[in-house]
């Protein structure tokens, strides 16, 4: 079954062993999964898709052996990606007493895991969009509120814009806030600057879509400008990866229906109106062949950085020159 994320409570969901949880907000995802476990007792498992795909013996295994006096246990997968969508239906075909909540990015609506799991009776998937302005801003006001602080409108905006779109970096600054205010009732403008370490820079969304766009300059501009870490490395890489499916599904679409306007207007889930420019041009720039090639190569630069994560920076700032400078025209878009 489907879930809406604010159709979660605890009452709804206490019957179900197996969630999926999807999307590109990793800050809405961690809300609802702690929300899932929050009426939940057991010892908690953590697996990634690499640990998995590495050893599936041994997975299978810790799934399936368990003691008659052992207690329940809480499993959750991150990091999931289609290469693990058999064994996660075997999974849900197979359910026990345990839970286990698989945090999934970007699923497309022809994925085969994404469609046997919304139709199963035993099963909950749950999808996540980006938030909105707005439901950040509602986010911030509603904290405000509840600690009975007064704060200015440009102060309430600067902390949401400076938070690149993510609830979860949002409320890390609020609870800094919350360590702070004591018994203020006013905060102000100043104290939000000297209070937050929120990035003015770019978001991994900016940085691909000028990218794929083939807009040089402000792609440097964006690389200059920020510290990527070794994590946001691979935020990057899903984001570039989410971006560039996206573009394929519209590009055969089009072949199919050859009309752009139409194929961006009914895409699901909706593309908002700031991105349609956006995507249009990166659908006159690249084709199916080279953006088949792309999302290939991206899958092998992540292989790659796994492997050597002291060299993830430079790995990636080769990647996204490659894409800025070549044309693949059916070569592969590779890391040698």
């Amino acid at each position: 079954m489907i879930l809406k994320s604010y159709e979660v409570d605890n009452k709804k969901i206490s019957k179900f062993n197996f969630f999926l949880v999807y999307g590109e907000n990793e800050g809405l995802k961690k809300e609802l999964i702690n929300k899932i476990k929050s009426d939940r007792t057991g010892k908690q498992i953590k697996y990634e898709e690499s640990e998995i795909l590495k050893n599936k013996s041994n997975f299978n295994s810790a799934i399936k052996n368990k003691s008659l006096f052992e207690e329940k246990r809480i499993f959750l997968i991150e990091r999931c990606t289609e290469k693990l969508s058999d064994i996660l239906l075997e999974l849900s075909e197979n359910l026990t007493d345990d839970l286990i909540i698989i945090n999934f990015g970007q699923l497309e609506k022809r994925s085969k895991l994404r469609s046997q799991l919304e139709k199963s009776e035993h099963t909950v998937v749950i999808p996540t969009y980006k938030d909105s302005s707005q439901s950040l801003i509602n986010i911030a006001k509603s904290f405000f509120s509840q600690n009975k602080i007064s704060i200015s409108y440009e102060t309430l905006n600067l902390l949401v814009n400076r938070s690149n779109g993510d609830r979860g970096h949002l409320r890390q600054e609020l609870n800094k806030i919350s360590n702070y205010i004591s018994d203020k009732k006013i905060i102000s403008l100043k104290e939000i600057h000297a209070l937050t370490n929120l990035s003015e820079n770019y978001s991994a969304d900016e940085l691909a879509d000028t990218c794929l766009s083939k807009n040089i300059k402000k792609t440097y501009e964006i690389l200059n400008e920020n510290n990527y870490t070794d994590e946001d490395i691979f935020v990057i890489l899903r984001v570039f990866l989410r971006k560039s499916k996206k573009i394929l599904n519209l590009l055969e679409s089009i072949n199919n229906m050859n009309n752009v306007d139409k194929v961006i207007t009914e895409y699901r889930p909706p593309i908002f109106w700031k991105e349609k420019p956006v995507i249009k041009k990166q659908l006159q720039i690249w084709t199916c062949g080279e953006i088949k090639n792309l999302i290939f190569g991206l899958n092998e630069l992540e292989i790659k950085i796994k492997k050597n994560s002291s060299l993830s920076m430079i790995l990636m700032k080769n990647f996204i020159n490659e894409i800025l400078h070549k044309r693949s025209n059916n070569s592969s878009l590779l890391i040698q």
